[in-house]
């Protein structure tokens, strides 16, 4: 074998391991000082610059008109087949808002004007009704305590009836409560004119001192806390708002992992018990895991790379590599012991009991300590070039993700590929000399043979699985090559129909199923109905807060006549399934069309003006609309100044505030919201709308993100071929090998992409992470098989038994490898969080599709290779 460099550094180590052991346990606590020394801290996913209109608009909206500061949630009351328009329902929801005032933990967060609902409109009507009533009338706004003795009142006089004070409230023309519309607290499928409702909505408006950059925590406790309150009085109601969502993930990723981890240990631990059949080389590799994760801790340290929700992938995919590493070592051990390396056994070491060539040359008992070294550098000599490929391939395939304009993506690119090298030096450099010296001790101090089989070598199942894959390739290369050629086309025709949306929904929490109510009671997970009542909300009143609306901002002509009637043709008649709409049958559009009407209503000033410049009878001003607007700063200059902007007097553009359905993904909103801002432009050719806003965004960057990680990925797959022709050119005069190892790895991916459109798993920035990070795993399995072939093929004359050495050797290693990494992967399918569930589905679907297309395909391409070289020889 050409591998004198790799031979000398396997001499090395094992010859002189204590050294060895020292220095990595120095370098050890060097690099885990980080843990302790440096600061990590917390952050989010971030963002990153993307010129488009869209973000050109975005950046205008934000420049020229009031952010909004409330931190904004929803309470939802509802009584499918009921009503909650009772008079006992809206006087619950006045008292629950009366007892969160009263709290301090959830009353010292709310802003103005703290709760808005219907019942505030039906309990200020009231208020209103009984005042007059009793010869007091009055126009201020009542408190919440006087709103409920007004609805206790209403049978003191005659005249009044809880129905009347319902249909007065429910009325949009009434205008009784001033800027307050009832359409906007009730669901799409209520009946106007009706007074039943099978649900309401109630807005909590909250601010947090927490500072600009921070998270606000005790916003969001108190938002849990109101939950509690909500669950206590109603028998179906909700909160839903950023401190609910965060508190059930939270409690979900923990109930999760309470319930995976012994699933995913027990796996583990039968894996590597029916592979290693050796409790000491299972704890060593248990150690070396524990070594690579303290070096993960400390370069997180040392670097200051802060915590963010994509790291959480990091620790797992060095413990599958930790695993792949400490395995292919430990079993080219095993061979080496057993003679199937160039080297002869010694008596003590053959594992079936056979003579070994130190006994029959001599008649001094055979030295452990020398054949353990011997045996440690021979495997580790064979399997060390492999293990290098294994990890530069690897480590450039998420190294490259350092490109990337997102912070987030950097940092786990950065920390990956650290931890990826860590694990190399930890399984490579300490693990061998570890062994050896463990090994030495035992066989010398307490006489027992460390002499074991190496997993899918001997006789057995696995064996005759390995050898029948072997034949396979050997008698039908070309059937089994046509057949995953098919399976790839079907795959890459699979890849042009996934979905590629990114829904905020799929990241809620989900309940579990009912097979989890038999866990004993510490494991027993909680109740989930956030991702239900998130459709919910969704589906019947959209959701609020400034970053969950969409936007369309209006410039050039904005005061040109047609343009309001543009806007109030949109909102009569809308588009698209994500866009909201009213009980009324409009869009749940805000913008100068509804806030000139709203203005007008409780001003005369106001509707005297628009009504003399209303040609068409639709309640807005068709001609001289600028002297309108300039009333209308001078009336109510706040709502004027949230849907138009003016520079030096004179109005610069306009924004429509669009309620959008937010279980729909941010692609689909984006195009509603686009299809509004077309037909404006349709209707009125001399302005500009552009389609902008939180959600609108948001679809703008995770499709950049995609491509920019396609990109990488694409890049990766290159630099990974190129290395490997370089590799295999130089170690063996073959350069067309580098090609023939990596095509099972674009096969994988191919029936991957395949397989996740079959399951209905979006191929978005999300998954695009978990899919490199699971190809990364397959293109280690490949190299190994690759130059595990090419080394045998070195030793031997026969292709037949070069094959068959190769995949029963390396195949029970990368069985082994592969069953273990795609149990501990797959087992995060039991989660109750759906990013932790596609986390696992992807990652050990693409794990299994490696290692298939490394045993079966691989071998089939390379038996194709040298008969067609043999052909032109």
């Amino acid at each position: 074998m050409k591998g004198s460099l790799t031979d000398r550094y396997a001499e090395i180590v094992t010859s002189r391991s204590k050294s060895v052991i020292a220095l990595m346990l120095v370098v050890t606590v060097l690099v885990g000082a980080g843990i302790a020394v440096g600061e990590t801290g917390e952050t989010d996913l971030g963002e990153f610059d993307v010129d488009t209109e869209q973000t050109r608009a975005g950046d205008y909206v934000e420049a020229n008109y009031p952010s909004e500061e409330r931190i904004v949630s929803q309470v939802v009351v509802r009584s499918e087949g009921g009503n909650v328009l009772t008079r006992e329902s809206i006087r619950a929801g006045l008292e629950l808002q009366q007892a969160a005032r009263s709290d301090g933990a959830i009353g010292s967060t709310l802003a103005p004007p703290g709760f808005a609902g219907i019942e505030n409109i039906i309990g200020t009507v009231a208020y209103y009704e009984v005042s007059a009533a009793a010869g007091e009338p009055t126009d201020e706004r009542p408190t919440l305590t006087e709103q409920i003795e007004a609805l206790d009142a209403l049978d003191e006089y005659e005249s009044l009836t809880y129905e009347g004070v319902l249909e007065r409230a429910l009325d949009p023309d009434s205008n009784v409560v001033a800027n307050a519309d009832p359409y906007d607290f009730l669901p799409a499928g209520y009946e106007p004119g009706s007074t039943t409702a099978e649900a309401r909505l109630a807005l909590l408006f909250q601010v947090d001192d927490g500072g600009e950059d921070a998270v606000p925590e005790r916003a969001y406790a108190a938002q849990v806390a109101l939950d509690d309150m909500v669950d206590e009085r109603f028998a179906d109601a909700f909160v839903f708002g950023q401190g609910v969502n965060e508190d059930a993930s939270s409690r979900a990723t923990g109930d999760s992992f309470a319930i995976i981890t012994p699933v995913a240990l027990a796996f583990v631990l039968f894996v590597l018990g029916v592979a290693y059949r050796d409790v000491l080389d299972i704890l060593l590799a248990f150690v070396g895991i524990a070594v690579v994760l303290v070096w993960l801790g400390g370069i997180m340290g040392w670097l200051s790379i802060p915590m963010n929700v994509i790291l959480i992938a990091v620790p797992f995919l060095l413990i599958g590599l930790s695993i792949d590493y400490a395995l292919h070592v430990v079993m080219r051990y095993r061979e080496a012991r057993a003679g199937r390396l160039d080297v002869a056994p010694d008596k003590g070491d053959d594992p079936e009991g056979g003579d070994g060539a130190s006994a029959a040359t001599s008649d001094r008992p055979p030295d452990p300590d020398r054949a353990i070294r011997r045996a440690m550098a021979l495997g580790l000599g064979s399997v060390v070039l492999a293990l290098g490929a294994a990890t530069f391939s690897t480590g450039v395939g998420f190294f490259s993700n350092t490109v990337s304009p997102l912070p987030a993506i950097r940092d786990f690119a950065l920390l990956s590929s650290g931890g990826i090298l860590a694990t190399f030096l930890v399984f490579a450099v300490l693990l061998p000399a570890l062994k050896v010296e463990l090994d030495s001790v035992i066989e010398r101090r307490l006489g027992r043979s460390r002499a074991k089989p190496a997993f899918g070598v001997g006789r057995g199942v696995v064996n005759s699985l390995l050898s029948g894959v072997a034949r396979l390739a050997s008698r039908s290369p070309l059937a089994v090559i046509v057949v995953a050629l098919l399976l790839t086309a079907g795959g890459a025709y699979g890849a042009t129909t996934i979905d590629t949306e990114f829904n905020q929904a799929d990241f809620l929490p989900q309940d579990a199923p009912e097979w989890t109510e038999y866990l004993p009671g510490p494991l027993e997970p909680g109740t989930y109905t956030i991702a239900d009542d998130f459709a919910y909300l969704s589906d019947n009143f959209g959701t609020q807060g400034p970053d969950r609306r969409a936007q369309i901002l209006i410039r050039e002509s904005v005061t040109d006549g047609q343009v309001l009637a543009a806007i109030d043709s949109v909102s009569q008649s809308p588009a698209g399934r994500s866009v909201v709409v009213r009980a009324d049958g409009r869009a749940a559009i805000e913008g100068p069309h509804t806030v000139l009407r709203s203005v007008a209503a409780d001003n005369e000033t106001l509707a005297a003006a628009i009504d003399e410049r209303d040609t068409s009878g639709n309640g807005l001003p068709d001609e001289n609309v600028t002297a309108v607007y300039d009333l209308l700063f001078e009336v109510d200059e706040s709502a004027a100044e949230n849907v138009l902007s003016r520079e030096d007097g004179r109005i610069t553009s306009a924004r429509l505030l669009v309620s959008v359905r937010g279980g729909e993904s941010a692609q689909q909103i984006a195009a509603d919201t686009e299809a509004l801002a077309d037909a404006i432009e349709s209707d009125a050719p001399m302005v500009s709308a552009v389609a902008t806003g939180g959600p609108v965004t948001e679809a703008v960057f995770q499709d950049a993100l995609l491509e920019n990680l396609v990109q990488a990925f694409t890049i990766t797959l290159v630099v990974i071929l190129v290395f490997l022709v370089l590799l295999f050119w130089r170690q063996y005069g073959s350069p067309s090998l580098g090609p023939v190892v990596l095509a099972p790895v674009v096969a994988a991916l191919a029936w991957l992409l395949g397989a996740m459109a079959l399951l209905g798993i979006s191929f978005n920035s999300e998954t695009a992470v978990i899919t490199s990070l699971a190809i990364g795993l397959g293109v280690d399995y490949s190299i190994h098989a690759g130059e595990r072939f090419m080394v045998e093929r070195e030793r031997t004359d026969s292709l037949d038994d070069a094959l068959e050495a190769s995949i029963t050797g390396t195949g029970g290693a990368l069985l082994a490898s592969a069953g273990t990494t795609a149990a501990g992967f797959g087992v995060l399918a039991l989660s109750l969080s759906p990013p932790l569930q596609r986390f696992g589905l992807v990652t050990g679907s693409a794990i299994v599709l490696a290692l298939i297309a490394s045993v079966t395909v691989l071998p089939c391409l390379l038996v194709v290779r040298e008969r067609i070289g043999q052909r032109y020889e």
